[in-house]
């Protein structure tokens, strides 16, 4: 062992801990749901998961897992064009498809690799690529490698600021090809992209909308079906990216949806795609039942959007200013990254589990609790969890 290496790791996490915002695991004994059973903490609501739709612990999801288990095994063993592919990953991606509105889609084993795949397999350089500025971090780091691999220029506009996108699209008007970077949701914030804008503006310049809908598939538009959805342009995105781990049942995994083309392009030259194995079956198959739930059960979304709407006006009323809007994610901004570790300890004491966001992953000073809603939740754990806020926020000085 390189002893110098290990101090300079003991000390750096010592660091952390003596400033504050040093991040403890807390573990579960029970499935994903609003009530969890937590080690040394037993029930406790869950107000900080991506659960959106409560499907990870639905039955039906659950059980397709377990017959694929049987009918599958564990997994490919290799990688999909080495050792074969097996139909329920077929299945699924012809699933996903039809969902998000596109012709075809790609499945990887997280949506960071199905990120991370995409920007480098389809630039080169004289490319320019252009991400708003509040991007999920697998984004940015897309973008990055693909401009290490390929040299193609990148570049940031201002978060939802379309005139800066226009701007920045006119001076890189020379371009081969030019991609614009959005996520569907913003996923600190609670934001929806101005897509109707971004595809106006897109069009314009010939570039090609690549929109990351991990926190809005299953979640946007009265069938749950994403940020497209919501505004009436399903269909009309270029290319969507998203994850099975939030609202599709919360396993693991993500996905590329675009043209035949694409998907068929990402298969001959995405790395990820050609050097890791394939999703585990059981997360293909429980996945696709979530896909088939949603279809069939339309008030799943319409319970969700109503518990986020009840939330919020219920947080404001009790005194708080969460940042406004009309998603499932309703941060509440604390300030410094100790106080908002501290008020999640405070509120996990009370018997809610509720996340507070520091930096780096937020600009400093704009540390947060991140709540987040499911349509798992009942009007009695919504009440609770608002009396906790309060009795928390009593505390601190903040209601």
């Amino acid at each position: 062992m390189n002893i110098r290496f290990e101090q300079e790791l003991q000390s750096g996490i010592k660091q952390l801990k003596d400033d504050r915002v040093y991040k403890r695991l807390n573990y579960l004994d029970s499935p994903q749901a609003a009530r969890v059973l937590m080690e040394g903490r037993g029930e406790v609501l869950i107000f900080s998961s991506n659960n959106y739709l409560g499907l990870a612990d639905e039955p039906s999801v659950i059980e397709a897992g377990r017959q694929a288990l049987a009918r599958f095994g564990a997994g490919t063993g290799s990688v999909r064009f080495i050792c074969g592919t097996f139909t329920i990953h077929r299945e699924l991606e012809e699933a996903l498809a039809r969902f998000v509105g596109t012709e075809s889609s790609m499945t990887y084993v997280s949506a960071w690799n199905a990120n991370e795949g995409l920007t480098a397999t389809i630039v080169q350089e004289g490319d320019f690529v252009i991400s708003d500025a509040l991007n999920h971090a697998s984004i940015i780091d897309s973008m990055r490698l693909a401009k290490s691999i390929t040299k193609c220029t990148t570049g940031v506009f201002k978060h939802s600021d379309m005139d800066d996108l226009r701007a920045k699209l006119d001076a890189n008007r020379g371009a081969r090809r030019k991609l614009v970077w959005t996520d569907g949701i913003f996923s600190m914030e609670g934001a929806i992209a101005k897509l109707p804008d971004i595809l106006e503006i897109a069009r314009q310049h010939d570039a090609v909308v690549v929109m990351d809908d991990s926190h809005a598939t299953g979640v946007l538009g009265k069938n749950g079906r994403g940020t497209a959805e919501h505004f009436g342009v399903l269909g009309e995105v270029d290319i969507i990216t998203s994850t099975l781990g939030k609202a599709l049942g919360g396993a693991a995994g993500g996905f590329v949806a675009g043209s035949t083309a694409l998907t068929d392009h990402l298969t001959q030259r995405s790395r990820p795609q050609l050097f890791s194995n394939a999703l585990p079956p059981t997360v293909a198959a429980s996945s696709c039942a979530a896909v088939r739930f949603i279809e069939h059960h339309p008030q799943r979304v319409a319970n969700l959007h109503e518990n986020a709407r009840y939330f919020r006006e219920g947080i404001i009323d009790a005194g708080f200013t969460p940042l406004a809007g009309e998603t499932p994610i309703v941060p509440i901004i604390v300030g410094e990254t100790a106080l908002a570790i501290q008020m999640s300890d405070m509120m996990l004491d009370e018997g809610v589990f509720v996340t507070g966001f520091g930096f780096p992953v937020v600009p400093q000073g704009q540390a947060r609790i991140r709540c987040q809603l499911s349509a798992a939740h009942t009007r009695t754990d919504i009440d609770y969890a608002i009396g906790a806020f309060v009795r928390v926020g009593r505390k601190l000085g903040m209601v």
